[in-house]
């Protein structure tokens, strides 16, 4: 069949039409990343109520979208590594690095455990290292008090930025672990297996404990200096060491530049984060750290002032300190 001139017209004025579609043209902004960011980042969206697509991979799968230009924002529960900033630079996406919250990362059992109110980190080690592999490691192994019963571990999967850490502070290197254990992005899988499993013993964010509570123990972490909590004062007073970290936005500044929503919708989360992280389970910065983050935000600052490192040990205050 052949078109008329004023079919054709009609026909390329449709396509056009659907081309420039709210679906391409939208200003949804679009976050993805750390399933430990995840409940910080959805709490802000609720409170703006602007459009926001928020979604969890991981941060190390969240890094891989966002330099590739699919995503607005990368919540990130570590920053940016080499390989990470080489694919950005690569694909032409700059990035503005925001940090939101202190997190710890908790060791967690199951709640009928009685036996288990402390941990070292030589014996994390022992449970965790690349060398436990396809070994059955009973809780009398780590201590003779306890009981001649084998652990099931549970944790953070390798996209997890969570992973990366405790990879690195237990074990000495990024990334070096057992992997024959259940590994999740999504933390409240992970709850809901420990739940059924009394030997569990797992590691992911402090946000997730303090939503189970009431059903899971956290543990008490001795790296040397006795044994502590991932309480509120401990982790803000430098105490609960190794498992401390704070958490990320990155944030793509071409979307700053060309999306109407995304800096008011990160101005908004700045200005309240403080106010109302409490509600998610995590810590808040210091008024300073909030304020020198804005600062970037305004002006535009790039890149990171991590130099792909993880930024093991970092205190409260150090985040932006010149």
């Amino acid at each position: 069949m052949t078109l008329s001139a004023v079919q054709r017209v009609s026909l390329c004025g449709l396509i056009a039409g659907l081309l420039a579609s709210p679906v391409f043209a939208s200003d949804a902004i679009l976050a993805d990343g750390s399933s430990t960011v995840f409940p910080i980042t959805q709490e802000a969206a609720k409170r703006s109520k602007l459009e926001v697509d928020n979604r969890f991979s991981g941060t190390t799968a969240g890094f891989r979208r966002f330099c590739a230009g699919e995503t607005d924002i990368s919540n990130a529960s570590r920053p940016i590594n080499r390989e990470e900033m080489a694919s950005c630079e690569a694909a032409g996406v700059r990035y503005v690095e925001l940090p939101i919250a202190f997190d710890a990362i908790a060791v967690v059992v199951n709640g009928s455990n009685d036996w288990v109110r402390d941990i070292t980190t030589e014996e994390l080690r022992t449970l965790w290292q690349p060398q436990a592999q396809g070994q059955e490691i009973t809780w009398q192994d780590l201590r003779a008090e306890w009981p001649d019963r084998p652990v099931s571990l549970f944790g953070r999967g390798s996209n997890s930025g969570t992973y990366d850490y405790f990879t690195t502070v237990i074990n000495g290197e990024t990334r070096a672990s057992r992997s024959d254990y259940l590994a999740s992005e999504n933390e409240e899988e992970l709850v809901k297996a420990m739940l059924a499993e009394p030997d569990a013993l797992g590691f992911f964010g402090v946000g997730a404990y303090f939503r189970h509570w009431q059903e899971l123990h956290d543990v008490a972490v001795d790296s040397g200096k006795g044994p502590v909590y991932p309480a509120l004062n401990e982790v803000l007073g430098g105490e609960y060491q190794p498992l401390a970290r704070p958490l990320f936005l990155y944030v793509n500044a071409g979307a700053l530049e060309q999306k109407a929503t995304l800096r008011p919708f990160l101005q908004g989360y700045l200005d309240g984060v403080r106010h109302w992280l409490h509600v998610t389970g995590y810590m808040p910065l210091s008024v300073e750290a909030y304020g020198k983050a804005q600062q970037r935000l305004a002006e535009g600052q790039t890149g990171t002032r991590f130099g792909g490192e993880l930024a093991v040990g970092l205190g409260l205050d150090e985040l932006y300190q010149d």
